[in-house]
């Protein structure tokens, strides 16, 4: 990985791995949709809990097995430490779970902030029993950050910061810029939010999924480990969902 270049490397933009880092972002996880959704029509989905539950579990379980093949050729044209083990040194699993539960404190506030303040509940799209909120707290607590950070932050953040080095320095702040491009990429992602939901919500989506894109490539970096990242995402998402089955389950 990257992180073994010099501190102060200046940073030069590569059309070629900027371009494959963008196409693989947005090709993976539409290759992995398309996958998903001829393997459930032919055989079905597997269906764990929810309406779009499965077909979630199933997306992203081509999307995980996806990025792994990618990996693979990858390291044979562009050598690197693409993250697949455990921290050799140390780990940010700490910084991993105090970030991640403050996120997810912060993504209930910017996601819910319309029934917040009219003191409203959600709706959710699901009856409330157990096999939703035990299928949907596994899926945001366990299954996502592997099936999400493998992609994302092992494979293309690797790849960018060894094709394409150069870092950013902000006083003791150091960070290599392919970190900072790829979790633009992963942010712009959940654009299509801003046709579903009011501009400033779909804003304030798009601001913290970039923050915490740049997190997880930060600790992917020091760490030279994919497990902060898939903590960090695990824990956020989980708490997230915690706080909103609670606040739904406690008031129904």
């Amino acid at each position: 990985m990257s992180s073994d270049t010099p501190p102060n490397q200046p940073f030069r933009w590569r059309l070629v791995p900027l371009a494959v880092t963008i196409v693989l972002g947005v090709g993976l996880p539409t290759l992995a949709a398309m996958a998903a959704a001829f393997a459930n029509k032919q055989w079905g989905a597997p269906s764990p809990a929810g309406a779009t539950l499965p077909w979630l579990y199933s997306q992203h379980a081509f999307q995980l097995v996806f990025a792994l093949v990618a990996i693979l050729v990858f390291k044979l044209v562009v050598p690197a430490n693409y993250g697949l083990r455990w921290p050799p040194g140390k780990s940010y699993v700490g910084a991993a779970l105090f970030w991640g539960i403050f996120f997810g404190v912060l993504m209930t506030l910017v996601d819910y902030a319309p029934q917040i303040v009219a003191h409203t509940l959600p709706k959710l799209d699901y009856p409330l029993d157990a096999e939703n909120v035990g299928g949907w707290l596994f899926f945001e607590g366990i299954y996502v950050g592997p099936t999400e950070e493998i992609p994302f932050r092992a494979l293309l953040v690797t790849y960018l910061a060894t094709t394409m080095p150069g870092r950013l320095v902000i006083g003791r702040f150091n960070m290599n810029w392919a970190g900072i491009i790829v979790a633009a990429i992963f942010a712009l992602l959940h654009a299509a939010n801003f046709f579903t939901r009011d501009w400033q919500l779909a804003a304030g989506q798009q601001l913290y999924a970039f923050a915490l894109g740049v997190f997880y490539a930060y600790w992917l970096e020091k760490s030279k480990s994919v497990v902060a990242p898939i903590v960090g995402h695990n824990v956020s998402d989980f708490v997230e969902y915690a706080i909103l089955f609670a606040w739904v389950g406690l008031a129904a």
